[in-house]
């Protein structure tokens, strides 16, 4: 899978491709990442990529020409890349859309900056919004490097276990159950019983249940989405059940 990343600071993205399972994918050839200087861009012989707004306002804006230029020069490459740019203002990034977009073979992220691009780039160019949350960031850059890592994941051979993507948090629109390791007991603090007992189904029912415990105190909001057997519908109403009970106390 190839990404091609625009923007006006590529140094941002030396060390986090330089590192763990992005570097080692990159390496054996099962992504490609690609970081585009937008100066290199820039049609004047200053470089520019950025002018103050018409209307007036504080900040600056980036220039159309650069960025519609470079999506431009790789779509002519590649007619079925996806321009992608990171923007608050885009649909929210999540595990099931990182799963889709993982199918696609050549995605092109937009970074921003400053106050925002020239709006006739989005009417241009942008095949995609998106955005990783509700909140500001100095670029787009970060929010790049999230959807990278995040949809890689899921391409074969990335991880060393593929089942491993299969129980990450969100994976099954659920947060993932306690993990344990050596040593058996730490500070008073042991590991759970069942844990050792060697008893698979067991083990598979704890984290199970587990998980909907953490997902219900902490991201209720998950459960109407994610896909619940018979037995996790009434584990959950024993829960209600106990907060009902708590609170009455």
């Amino acid at each position: 899978m190839i990404f091609d990343v625009l923007t006006i600071f590529p140094g941002i993205f030396d060390s986090p491709l330089a590192e763990s399972l992005l570097k080692k994918a990159i390496d054996k050839g099962r992504i490609q990442v690609r970081v585009q200087n937008l100066r290199d861009f820039a049609e004047d012989r200053h470089r520019m990529t950025d002018d103050y707004p018409f209307g007036g306002g504080t900040g600056m804006v980036m220039k159309p020409e650069p960025i519609i230029g470079a999506v431009e020069a790789l779509k002519a490459e590649d007619p079925n890349a996806q321009s992608v740019l990171l923007t608050p203002q885009g649909e929210r990034f999540h595990q099931g859309l990182a799963r889709r977009m993982s199918g696609q073979k050549h995605l092109i992220l937009i970074c921003g900056r400053y106050e925002g691009l020239d709006e006739r780039v989005r009417l241009a160019v942008v095949d995609r919004e998106i955005s990783i949350g509700d909140y500001v960031l100095t670029g787009g850059e970060i929010p790049a490097l999230v959807l990278i890592d995040a949809i890689s994941r899921h391409l074969p051979g990335f991880l060393g276990c593929e089942k491993s993507v299969e129980e990450d948090s969100f994976s099954q629109g659920l947060l993932e159950y306690p993990q344990y390791t050596r040593p058996q007991v730490f500070r008073g603090m042991a590991v759970p019983e069942v844990l050792l007992s060697g008893n698979h189904a067991q083990i598979e029912r704890w984290r199970r249940r587990e998980s909907l415990k953490r997902t219900f105190l902490r991201r209720p909001d998950l459960l109407e989405r994610a896909v619940l057997c018979e037995e996790d519908l009434n584990f959950l109403k024993e829960l209600k059940s106990r907060e009902g009970t708590a609170g009455q106390g």
